[in-house]
């Protein structure tokens, strides 16, 4: 894509940014780091690449290449062989990601369940493999993962930054439309708070005892989900993972007692449990509202059209019945007439 002189400027201020809140990002997610400094539990900066393609345009590519490269190099300790490796796969299996999505028609809004279907296999599962293979493949060849271990490497990586698609994409594509809401009623503004105060404390509950309660939150997540659709449920998802990942990581809570590679599982499988089941509530839920806000525009105009139709032909339809009704008031007079003609009066001889 070619740029002209005059947005060279702005654009490379937007990749500078872009990049920098993409480090910001993987430095949380460093914080979540398991297994001697393996793998992230959940891992974001994919989500928010795949993101900025989105909101920004193809050209924004090399903010994703540059905050992969940092990141490495930086704050992994990597060489600059192995760092351009790693930022050569996650730019790679991102891009692919956005093209296949582009290609299928994917639609920002995610008001159409095809499109978090698209999102869930190409970004989630086809853009992380692609990214993962490649950078799990120039670690082994710089002998910093153990050819033994590559597997198990990939997967968790593939599992941590299909995590950060599925959380932290739909989050952004929500936010690019967040406008202050006028004219909401207090008791909505009420029950959102209430909702997300709700959802803290249940995982604050959840995530510090040692009983299996962490399916007490689905009931939260599917009152946001139909209640406030995308822009609830994408949230909440993003403070549940969140929460229950400090508790796995800090081992608390239904987390104490298991060994990292079962932690590993299970955090990956509740977050994406929950994820999921707040997302397609939510979008099946925006389709369900859109399909009967058309069915009533439908009705809408149906009816105004009748209305006019109705306008229209009502004149012709009197002066019809005038006609046929004047029609029928001379036939008989000329009847009658015919008749009397007929008799005749009679008269003397």
């Amino acid at each position: 894509m070619r740029l002209r002189a005059r947005e060279l400027v702005p654009t490379g201020i937007l990749i500078l940014t872009i990049a920098a809140v993409y480090c910001a990002a993987g430095y949380v997610g460093m914080l979540q780091q398991v297994r001697d400094g393996e793998v992230s539990l959940l891992w974001p900066t994919p989500g928010i690449a795949l993101a900025a393609l989105f909101l920004f345009g193809q050209r924004v590519w090399p903010a994703i290449s540059i905050g992969s490269f940092l990141i490495s190099v930086l704050a992994m300790d990597h060489g600059w062989g192995v760092s351009l490796g790693v930022a050569a796969g996650t730019t790679i299996g991102v891009l692919c990601a956005y093209m296949l999505l582009r290609r299928v028609g994917f639609r920002v809004e995610l008001d159409r369940l095809r499109d978090l279907v698209a999102l869930v296999v190409f970004g989630a599962l086809l853009g992380t493999v692609i990214a993962a293979v490649i950078g799990v493949g120039a670690l082994s060849m710089a002998d910093t993962v153990i050819p033994s271990n590559f597997w198990s490497r990939w997967l968790l990586q593939s599992l941590s930054a299909a995590m950060g698609v599925l959380i932290i994409t739909p989050l952004l594509l929500v936010l690019r439309t967040a406008r202050w809401p006028r004219g909401v009623r207090l008791v909505r503004t009420l029950e959102a708070v209430v909702l997300v105060g709700a959802t803290v404390a249940v995982m604050l509950i959840t995530t510090r005892t040692s009983t299996e309660l962490l399916f007490l939150v689905f009931p939260l997540l599917i009152w946001a989900a139909l209640r406030f659709q995308l822009a609830g449920a994408a949230p909440l998802a993003l403070i549940v993972s969140t929460m229950a990942v400090y508790g796995a990581i800090n081992g608390s809570g239904p987390f104490e007692g298991q060994d990292v590679y079962s932690n590993l599982i299970t955090i990956q499988a509740f977050n994406a449990s929950t994820t999921l089941t707040a997302l397609v509530l939510a979008v099946t839920t925006t389709e369900r509202n859109q399909a009967h806000d058309e069915v009533e525009e439908a009705a809408t105009q149906l009816a105004s059209v009748v209305n006019q139709l109705d306008r229209s032909l009502r004149p012709r339809s009197v002066t019809l019945a005038q006609g046929v009704r004047g029609a029928a008031v001379a036939e008989r007079r000329v009847v009658r007439e015919r008749i009397e003609g007929a008799n005749g009066p009679s008269g003397p001889n």
